[in-house]
């Protein structure tokens, strides 16, 4: 069997495996909203590309010269599309076939993805306004073939950091500072910004259209593709055989959670998980990093000045870790389900410790955004306001999760875990939980005024924290009318 024909046996194998899997029906919505999302998107770059090829004036190498501003768009979205081939080789790692071999066909396949080529969607249209504009039929062909070209090599320098990211978040920091790089001419122009940009778009757009350009970007497709494929069998043979596991030198007790009996004892766990487990102590850091990030944006810029943005931002920085650890709540859970059940209502003291962990936690967030107050973008009441609609309001509405979730997310495993994707309810309650907020404040901005929604915003907050155990026993009571179905989707969704 040639490598031809091992390509074509993992493609069917991997479009089978995702058919079988446990988790195919409940992700039907999910795929529909992930098409329909695609298809914006595709509008969106043909308008961009027309935008673009107006903007060029017959003049070729317009693309190429705003590739800075794409490839970061393009870096951050692969975050949401793009996997690691780590998840689908591991069945193949113990086959009688070269062991690298499975792994370049992954790496192909990713050259390949349909995403790459829907760029195209920005690329054609601008070469068709180039053509009738009067610019010659190679240079236009040479540019679209050199863009798309600088996509894959994009998704191949996405690849090599998120390797490196699943294992250490702090590989997050040099990525950022090289999709930063094209920008640091304005550091040394700070005073003529707009001249700054001018002479860097001309330089880039220059250096992209010489002869030297396209060679150049093959040659770095290639190297990045054997480092890919070295990395990811070293890390995948890594984490398999467990060899970077290291003992335990000292086991915190968090004594202090003593006092609150079987609250007290999954208080200490959810700690422990955020702090020991790579997904979850990934998901921290970044998050952290994220408020980080925004709040000095909106505390020293004038981004983000406008009302509605502002309040938006406030109700990102609450909302980012609540909505992306709960949204699959129950989920790691999914690992040792049937203990729980076993146990009378145990796993209403497990809900009440998230819930007591994740708004006590909001405390973090508050703190860091103190010196929006001080600068008098933000007010007191705005940041209790949301720190409470996100304990109360939001957290109810996620928690309902709980109730459907039925994927078990590996508790060590990064490289070779199983993809688990959102499903439709997921992406509701998440969408709603960044945007429901902002909507309740935009109306009552319009009809009360935004210190009486701020208030109104408070008391609705409190509301559900102080109606928590009700809310939650609710929740425990659906639960158990679907704990044989959510049992078996556990079981069958666990990494062996």
């Amino acid at each position: 069997m040639n490598k031809f024909q091992l390509y074509r046996l993992l493609r069917k194998n991997t479009n089978l495996s995702y058919k079988r899997s446990p988790a195919f029906e409940q992700n039907k919505w999910a795929k529909g909203l992930i098409y329909f999302g695609a298809a914006m998107f595709g509008l969106y770059l043909i308008m961009y590309g027309c935008i673009i090829g107006a903007a060029a004036e017959g003049e070729a190498g317009t693309m190429l010269g705003v590739a800075a501003i794409y490839l970061v768009i393009d870096f951050l979205l692969r975050f949401i599309v793009q996997t690691t081939p780590g998840m689908m080789v591991k069945p193949y790692i113990l086959q009688p076939i070269s062991r690298y071999t499975a792994i370049e066909c992954f790496l192909v396949g990713e050259h390949l993805s349909g995403y790459n080529f829907l760029w195209l969607c920005m690329f054609v249209p601008y070469a068709i306004i180039l053509l009738v504009a009067g610019e010659s039929f190679a240079l236009v062909f040479y540019e679209v073939i050199a863009a798309e070209m600088l996509m894959i090599l994009n998704s191949q320098i996405y690849l090599f950091f998120r390797t490196l990211i699943n294992r250490k978040v702090l590989w997050l920091i040099p990525a950022l500072a090289l999709y930063a790089l094209p920008y640091s001419p304005m550091l040394f122009n700070l005073n003529h910004v707009a001249t700054a940009i001018e002479k860097a778009f001309n330089a880039y757009s220059d250096a992209a259209m010489s002869w030297y350009f396209l060679p150049v970007v093959l040659l770095l497709i290639a190297g990045l593709f054997f480092v890919n494929r070295y990395f990811q069998f070293k890390y995948v043979y890594e984490e398999i055989s467990k060899k970077s596991e290291r003992a335990l030198k000292h086991v915190s007790q968090f004594a202090f959670f003593n006092r609150f009996g079987l609250i007290g004892e999954y208080l200490k766990i959810e700690l422990k998980s955020n702090l020991r487990n790579k997904t979850m102590r990934s998901r921290c850091i970044m998050s952290l990093v994220l408020v980080v990030v925004f709040s000095l944006l909106v505390t020293y810029t004038d981004i983000y000045d406008g009302e509605l943005l502002q309040n938006f931002w406030c109700m990102y920085c609450f909302a980012i870790y609540s909505a992306t650890a709960l949204i699959k709540v129950m989920g790691q859970e999914g690992n040792y389900i049937e203990l729980l059940m076993m146990h009378r209502e145990s796993i209403i003291a497990l809900l009440r410790a998230k819930f007591l962990f994740y708004s006590a936690i909001l405390i973090i967030p508050f703190v860091i955004m103190l010196p929006a107050v001080f600068e008098g973008k933000y007010t007191l009441l705005m940041l209790f306001a949301y720190m409470l609609m996100t304990a109360g309001f939001l957290h109810f509405i996620i928690f309902q999760l709980a109730v459907y979730n039925k994927q078990t997310i590996p508790l060590q495993l990064k490289m070779t875990a199983k993809g688990n994707f959102e499903n439709g309810r997921q992406l509701v309650i998440e969408m709603f939980a960044f945007f429901g907020p902002v909507l309740i404040t935009g109306l009552g901005y319009l009809l009360v005024g935004l210190t009486w929604t701020y208030v109104f915003m408070c008391v609705l907050g409190l509301t559900f924290v102080v109606t928590h155990t009700i809310w939650i026993r609710n929740i425990y009571t659906r639960m158990m009318k679907r704990r044989y179905e959510n049992l078996e989707g556990f079981m069958n969704t666990r990494d062996f």
